[in-house]
């Protein structure tokens, strides 16, 4: 069966441009997203997963090679087309408001509405889907600050849902919640690639919950950046390459992280 590949990076360098000279982060990374596909992007902190991620959407320009979204490259893209074709969900404090629930996952429809941002009958369909799928429509009429962080990023994935765009882009989504709240938001996500048939992108530490639930990852190391299957990463040991300590092991067995 012949899947959609909905993102293409190819040969692409990722860091920054600092004074007329690049400095360089990760070289000759090439990847493909697909649609219907949950994958994970993993490494050790400061490797640059954020970086990766940025210039995966258009955020920042790759110092060289190609991205390309739906065939057509990426830095081609109107912001407003970017808009209707990616969404991103990241990791910042949302801003003091009074928005409800319902209100700010209606944000996400920002690019099909007109300049007062009138919702139509087919944006408030749009949403109403996006809180069912996430399962908050019972949370639509509350302020935003007077529900937990699990809920709230359930409200920040469902926005980008409502945004109806065919791939979507989490900065470490489950970085303040509890285990519980964790496991809830990765079966959410795993749940709503195979229903919606988006690709869904996200970066994470949670890495034995990660290989679980992943249809594929992305793992970068100070060598290389590698994209497969969980699976064929145990067998080929590319977990061992992760943490540069003699304290942390994979245990390939339980296909898991192990504390010596």
């Amino acid at each position: 069966m012949s899947t959609t590949t909905i993102l293409k990076a190819s040969n692409v360098n990722i860091g920054y441009f600092d004074k007329k000279k690049n400095n360089t982060i990760a070289t000759a990374i090439s990847l493909s997203l697909e649609e219907g596909k949950l994958i994970a992007l993993i490494g050790a902190n400061g490797i640059g997963k954020s970086t990766l991620l940025r210039t995966l959407t258009g955020i920042q320009k790759p110092l060289s090679g190609t991205i390309s979204l739906n065939g057509k490259e990426i830095e081609s893209y109107s912001p407003s087309e970017l808009s209707q074709t990616l969404s991103v969900v990241l990791t910042e404090k949302l801003p003091p408001s009074n928005l409800t629930v319902f209100e700010l996952v209606a944000l996400g429809r920002q690019p099909y509405t007109n300049w007062i941002g009138t919702l139509t009958e087919t944006d408030i369909m749009q949403v109403n889907k996006a809180l069912e799928l996430t399962q908050i429509a019972h949370l639509a009429t509350k302020k935003h600050f007077e529900i937990s962080d699990g809920q709230l990023q359930n409200v920040l994935v469902a926005r980008a849902l409502a945004q109806d765009t065919p791939l979507i882009i989490l900065d470490e989504p489950t970085t303040h919640l509890d285990l519980l709240h964790k496991v809830a938001l990765f079966k959410l996500l795993k749940k709503l690639s195979k229903e919606t048939q988006k690709c869904i992108l996200f970066s994470t530490h949670d890495i034995d919950m990660a290989i679980q639930l992943s249809d594929e990852m992305i793992i970068m190391t100070p060598e290389t950046v590698v994209q497969d299957e969980p699976c064929n990463f145990i067998s080929k040991g590319t977990f061992s390459t992760i943490f540069n300590d003699e304290n942390i092991n994979f245990d390939a067995n339980k296909g898991k992280f192990v504390i010596s």
